[in-house]
Parts: C-alpha cells; sequence; structure tokens
C-alpha cells in the first residue's frame, strides 16, 4: 500500500463466515467457531522470516507488517476470526511512556513509574487517533485484505493490567511494586486506572470505526489481585469500559460489535465478570467447563480454554482433549480458544490438528443421532 492512498474504513468486502459473531452474540451456529490467542505468533516460521530484521515496535506501527502478520495464520488454518496485530502496551506509549524490547526480557519501560508524582510525566489528555492511527489504519486495511473471509477482532488490555506494566516496567511474577501502590496509594491508583480507562475507551471505539468487528479486552494479570482488590481496582473499570463502549458506539452511529473480556485466573469473579457488560467471558485452562457454565448462569458466550500446553500432545491426544472440552462446554454459546496465548516453540501442524478437531468433532456433537 506505499505510495497509494490509504484505504478508507467503508465499503468494506461482506461477510462470508458470520459463525465466530452469532456464537459471539449468543444465536445459533452450525458449529463451533474457533480462534487462537497470539495466533499470529512466532510459532510461524513465515512469522519469524517477516519480522525477522524489523524492531517489535516498529513492526507494531506499520499497518501494511502488521496486516501482513494477521493474515499469515489464516492461510494455514480454517480459523473463524482474525484478531489485528498489535500489542496491549501500545496504550501506556500512547500516554508517553518510552518503551524499549530488551532481547531474551521482552516489552520493558526502561523509566517505569516509581512515585505518584511519577503521574504528572503521563499525557493527560491523549489524542487517540494521533497517537494510535496506526492501529486503526492497520484495521482497515486488514479488514479489506480478508476480503471477508472471517471477522476481524481488535483488543485493548485492562486498566489494572496495563498499570501494573507501567509501575513494574516489564513482566513480574508478583507484580509486588504495582499491588504495593493499591495499597499504599489508593488515590493515586484511581487517578492512573481511570486515565487508562477513558484511553481505552476511546482506543476500542476507534477500532470499531476503523472496521474492528469484535473487541476483547485483556486482563491478563488479573489472578495477581484478590477477590477484593479486584473488586475494588479492576472490576469497576472493565464494567466501565463496556458500558461507555456500547454508549459511545451508539452515540456515534457505529454498528454494536460484541465484546469479550479475558480475565485470567479471576474465577473468583466469574460471576461478576458474568454481569459486567460483555457478551463473551474468556476462561484460562484451570476451570472446568460445567463449572463455569453453572456459575455464569448460561447468560453469556464462553470462550476457551483448552491448556496451551496441550498442543504438544500427539495429535490423536489433542483430539481426544478438545472432544471432551466441546462436551463439558456444549457446541453452543461457545468460542473454542487455548486458555492462553500460543507458545513460541510449538509445531503449526499441532495448532492445525486443534482446530481442525474442534471442527470435526463440533459438528458431530451438534448433529443429533
Amino acid at each position: 500500500m506505499e505510495g497509494s492512498s490509504p484505504l478508507r474504513p467503508q465499503d468494506f468486502p461482506a461477510l462470508k463466515n458470520d459463525t465466530f459473531l452469532r456464537a459471539a452474540r449468543g444465536e445459533e451456529t452450525e458449529y463451533t467457531p474457533v480462534w487462537c490467542m497470539r495466533q499470529a505468533g512466532r510459532y510461524l516460521p513465515e512469522f519469524r522470516e517477516t519480522r525477522a530484521a524489523q524492531d517489535f515496535f516498529a513492526t507494531c506501527r506499520s499497518p501494511k507488517m502488521c496486516c501482513e502478520l494477521t493474515l499469515q495464520p489464516l492461510r494455514r488454518f480454517p480459523l473463524d476470526a482474525a484478531i489485528i496485530f498489535s500489542d496491549i502496551l501500545v496504550v501506556p506509549q500512547a500516554l508517553g511512556m518510552e518503551l524499549v524490547m530488551v532481547p531474551g526480557k521482552g516489552p520493558t519501560f526502561p523509566e517505569p513509574l516509581m512515585e505518584v508524582e511519577d503521574l504528572l510525566k503521563l499525557r493527560q489528555k491523549v489524542d487517540v487517533s494521533e497517537e494510535l492511527g496506526y492501529v486503526f489504519q492497520a484495521i482497515t486495511l486488514t479488514r479489506h485484505s480478508l476480503e471477508g473471509k472471517v471477522p476481524l477482532i481488535g483488543f485493548s488490555g485492562a486498566p489494572w493490567t496495563l498499570m501494573s506494566y507501567m509501575i513494574e516496567g516489564g513482566g513480574s511474577n508478583t507484580m509486588a511494586k504495582a499491588k504495593r501502590w493499591l495499597y499504599r496509594h489508593p488515590e493515586a491508583s484511581h487517578r492512573l486506572l481511570q486515565l487508562l480507562r477513558d484511553v481505552i475507551v476511546e482506543y476500542l471505539v476507534g477500532q470499531v470505526a476503523a472496521g474492528a468487528q469484535a473487541l476483547q479486552l485483556f486482563e491478563s494479570h488479573a489472578g495477581h489481585l484478590g477477590p477484593e482488590q479486584f473488586r475494588e481496582f479492576a472490576l469497576p473499570y472493565v464494567r466501565d469500559i463496556a458500558k461507555r463502549v456500547k454508549n459511545k458506539l451508539q452515540a456515534e452511529a457505529l454498528s454494536p460489535v460484541p465484546m469479550i473480556v479475558f480475565a485470567k485466573d479471576a474465577h473468583y469473579a466469574l460471576e461478576e465478570l458474568a454481569q459486567a457488560g460483555y457478551e463473551v467471558i474468556g476462561l484460562d485452562w484451570t476451570i472446568q467447563p460445567q463449572a463455569a457454565r453453572e456459575r455464569t448462569g448460561h447468560r453469556v458466550t464462553l470462550q476457551g480454554n483448552l491448556d496451551p500446553c496441550a498442543l504438544y500432545a500427539p495429535k490423536e491426544k489433542i483430539g481426544e482433549l478438545v472432544k471432551r472440552m466441546l462436551e463439558g462446554f456444549g457446541t453452543q454459546r461457545y468460542i473454542a480458544n487455548l486458555g492462553h496465548g500460543l507458545y513460541p516453540d510449538m509445531s503449526p501442524e499441532h495448532v492445525g490438528a486443534f482446530v481442525e478437531a474442534v471442527h470435526t468433532h463440533s459438528r458431530h456433537l451438534s448433529t443429533p443421532d
């Protein structure tokens, strides 16, 4: 697309496979749709080749590269949805924080938030189109390039998860620095969470305006909080985001889209999450499908939750595990996925076996004998 005028977020090709969207909305499907978190990833040789010489965040800022990486798994596997290639940490970047990719460590903030005064270094007003317009361009280009094959999912990190990265400076086993803020500086923590919420709402609405047909909110670090802290510092913002995004879409005459919340390890809050305004609840692999159904009151679509490491098993075993998972969830109001993202050393053939097993077994289970 270099040199030509960017494609506009209109006149998109007609959608040929809406199974994922129907399942998300709780409508009947002929089979269970499937996609994988981190399906555009380093486990694919073509992904490694495309990304070889390029800095990670330079890749994120190139609509053309993001489009190519998003489409790669769709060329290999009959997935039922695409998810835009990006990163949750583009939001802290938009707030003015410097982010670098450190080999062997991953994304790192060289100057994390240390003291309450550091909040003043963040942009208090963010022009989302200016700071994150490259993501919107990538979504528009990808939506056209998909040619209606499957729907395109947009996403963001949730406020607590982003806050924890901004204070820790990167990944952490304990999130002790970030949790220390919650206990010692609750007011400042809420100020930061509100700032993040406001940017995330604009960001998600912008993604829909650009062509995203569903949205996923990643509360990846929910498991580091106990029930009380989750209810005070995470859940209100997760709820707020769903409500505000839906209201804003309506106010801007944009079509409503299904919203997914994936709060990893937040079993203790399943009931609350089921009533937080999301059509779909994403689940990690540490919860029984039947228990999740019962606790969410059959009110929402569930997504998940095969242990990603199950893909190291022989293909026949993957098929058995998928069948058991489908029997547990049932084939309706259900989107098959892993309980977390794909790992870089996984075999593409085994990912293909997972996708095929979901389609085959769910068709069989959906058809009365």
